[in-house]
């Protein structure tokens, strides 16, 4: 069986109930630095079985939380998944319906342009971990958030907002501003007029304040978004949500409702995070977008940096029949591209910062929302294998890791305490070792992309999502 095969069968492998683990503590080979006191949490599918049924796309798998907790040079690991009323249903066939398959998003689409009898939104959270106050939460685009257990990774039941600001569709990508400590969201709305709704959660409170509400496009797909000092920025692709193919009676699921328009614009919107105006409404040639890398402020100029795809094939490419072939190999890859937004002229300027395929980028928190020069990724477009990739923005080179065979998920980078330098620390990866049949976590250091110490798991784990460090927690 080739490594791509096998990464099929590993990657793509429903994990049952027995095989969680509770503060597993992994054997290192290698040397994970002493200061390095906290916890990756990480989100993604853990099963994606519901009955005698299995998930049609990659996106419709089980939640399940992981957990890696660091002290001292070791670390251990806790696997569990969300016990949500999407759980309940799967033991008794019935799909969660977020993505690819009937029900959730698609569902809550129909309920609210007037459809009948649809069940609510799918609460099977498994797109991304998030701190709002004191309380953890894994987050998806339907508007439901579970709350969890950081140490135990135990449910406690459904997160609520408590304000009225409306949401139909939700991000689950809050984007955290250390600098001035706060984290910002937005919200989708459909209707005669639909809107994003921009919010921010000052640290410390379980509490949204409203930005901005701005009218919607299409609406598009909106995945992602990101901050500078000043401003959000959402890029709206001409993947548009078609209410018409949502009402649809033969679609069976998100993905239907889907339409690429290559002859519509792509648009960027800049909105000034304490006033609520709009400072820029800009339209550029079509592409795709999931995922910014970063943004920041230069002069008069909004720069944004983003994986761009020239349209939206990936979207269809990580369904499980295309990725039954090949794995990753056959996605087209995303690039690294930065556009440049002049506040005075009107303009869009686009340049590419990277031309190698890469995916599920981030950079160290420090510089999030300003100026800075390294992001790190996953490195794709290569078969057998999914790399690790540190890109320098501003010499526009690169720095890669490959092993055959072993397939890295999203990386973070954790900063040294006290560091002088912005890439002083280490970049945490999980990975899939397709020759060894189980996940591995990689420590890397974040200057040369040395490998420092790897960590195997007990089992192989699907393919993840996102996940985020939280040095606050205990390892």
């Amino acid at each position: 069986m080739g490594d791509t095969a096998r990464a099929y069968d590993l990657g793509f492998r429903s994990l049952e109930e027995r095989e969680e683990r509770r503060d597993h503590r992994l054997d290192v080979d290698g040397s994970i630095p002493g200061w390095l006191d906290g916890a990756l949490i990480r989100n993604g599918p853990g099963s994606f079985a519901f009955g005698d049924d299995r998930a049609t796309h990659w996106f419709d798998g089980l939640a399940m939380v992981r957990r890696y907790g660091f002290e001292d040079g070791t670390v251990r690991y806790t696997n569990r998944f969300l016990r949500t009323d999407a759980y309940a249903d799967a033991q008794h066939g019935v799909t969660a319906g977020e993505f690819a398959t009937t029900g959730g998003l698609l569902n809550q689409i129909r309920r609210w342009v007037g459809a009948l009898g649809p069940p609510p939104a799918t609460d099977n959270a498994n797109v991304h971990v998030a701190r709002v106050g004191d309380h953890y939460v894994a987050l998806t685009e339907a508007p439901r958030r579970i709350a969890f257990d950081p140490d135990t990774l135990a449910t406690r039941g459904e997160f609520r907002w408590t304000d009225d600001l409306p949401e139909h569709m939700a991000t689950a990508h809050l984007a955290v501003d250390p600098i001035r400590r706060e984290t910002i969201g937005y919200s989708l709305t459909f209707g005669r007029t639909p809107q994003y709704h921009l919010y921010r959660v000052p640290f410390g409170t379980a509490r949204r304040e409203h930005v901005a509400t701005v009218d919607a496009e299409g609406p598009g797909y909106v995945h992602d978004c990101a901050v500078t000092g000043h401003y959000v920025v959402l890029v709206e692709p001409p993947l548009r949500i078609s209410i018409l193919r949502a009402l649809a009676p033969w679609g069976e699921g998100m993905l239907d409702a889907f339409e690429y328009d290559a002859d519509r614009p792509a648009r960027f919107l800049v909105v000034d995070r304490y006033t609520g105006n709009v400072v820029a409404d800009r339209h550029t040639p079509a592409f795709f977008v999931f995922h910014h890398v970063n943004a920041f402020e230069d002069g008069d100029d909004v720069v944004v940096d983003l994986v761009g795809y020239e349209d939206a094939e990936i979207v269809d490419a990580l369904s499980f029949d295309v990725l039954s072939g090949d794995a990753f190999a056959a996605a087209p890859p995303g690039r690294l591209d930065r556009f440049r937004l002049p506040l005075e002229d009107g303009g869009v300027q686009r340049s590419r910062r990277y031309d190698g395929g890469l995916e599920l980028p981030t950079v160290p928190r420090a510089v999030r929302g300003r100026r800075y020069r390294y992001a790190y990724a996953q490195a794709t477009d290569r078969e057998g294998a999914n790399g690790l990739l540190k890109v320098d923005v501003e010499e526009q080179t690169a720095v890669e890791w490959w092993q055959r065979g072993v397939y890295v998920e999203e990386p973070r980078m954790v900063q040294r305490p006290d560091a002088d330098r912005e890439d002083d620390g280490v970049v945490l990866a999980p990975a899939l070792h397709t020759g060894e049949e189980r996940s591995v976590l990689l420590v890397f250091d974040a200057e040369t992309l040395t490998e420092r110490a790897r960590a195997p798991l007990p089992h192989a784990v699907p393919f993840g999502f996102h996940g985020r460090y939280f040095p606050e927690l205990d390892g």
